[in-house]
């Protein structure tokens, strides 16, 4: 029902990950960023318990291999998990459990992972891993293109209808947290949310950081 790439850049030290799905509001429940630790992604028959505790485990300084089995501990329906782990030095690792729906895979890149679930064909995440490391420019720009070659390259096998775009900086709070929740064409709307959201990505963090030099809202009554 998912298919999601997870990045990290190197020269910054961001970390992120873009999601989609045919399910209502994916990001809210499958897709998990921290700052200065990594990236956490549970998807297929999502327990939303794992991402926290994925990024809890990267946090301690466990690696992606030992955090993924440290899940499979944790929860004993793990063989109807999707599970993707990737830590902030871009080492990852990804996990499809025997009940994964209809055509899955997963593929790793570069300071990359991908997979996804009930897909039109095995190839969609390496589409996602080939865009993210052929790209520059801004990690959620990057995250982004690849979350549309892999719909470019098929996708899920039927309509996806929410989708996501996460990405932790300096600090504690992601720096890019938009979601589409429902729509028609949800990755087309989270680009048009981009768009609109990274001009004025930099003012929302200066506000928090440094309010006395903030920029004006630029709202009736703000002089």
């Amino acid at each position: 029902m998912t298919f999601s790439v997870a990045g990290i850049c190197p020269d910054t030290g961001m970390v992120g990950c873009a999601i989609t799905s045919s399910s209502i509001c994916v990001a809210s429940r499958c897709a998990f960023v921290r700052s200065g630790t990594g990236v956490a992604l549970t998807q297929n028959i999502t327990n939303p318990d794992l991402g926290p505790l994925a990024l809890d485990l990267l946090q301690e300084g466990q690696s992606p291999q030992q955090v993924l089995a440290a899940l499979a501990e944790a929860d004993s329906d793990v063989q109807w998990r999707q599970l993707g782990v990737l830590n902030s030095t871009g080492e990852g690792t990804t996990f499809s459990g025997e009940q994964a729906l209809g055509i899955f895979s997963t593929a790793q890149g570069q300071n990359c992972i991908a997979m996804g679930n009930l897909l039109e064909n095995t190839g969609v995440p390496q589409a996602m891993i080939d865009s993210f490391e052929n790209s520059s420019g801004h990690l959620a720009e990057r995250l982004l293109s690849a979350l549309e070659a892999g719909l470019a390259a098929g996708g899920e096998l039927g309509p996806v209808h929410s989708a996501g775009l996460l990405v932790a900086a300096q600090p504690q709070w992601p720096v890019v947290d938009l979601r589409v929740d429902w729509h028609i064409e949800p990755i087309h709307e989270l680009r048009m949310v981009w768009q609109n959201y990274e001009p004025q990505m930099q003012a929302y963090i200066t506000r928090a950081k440094d309010p006395s030099n903030a920029e004006s809202f630029g709202v009736p009554g703000d002089e």
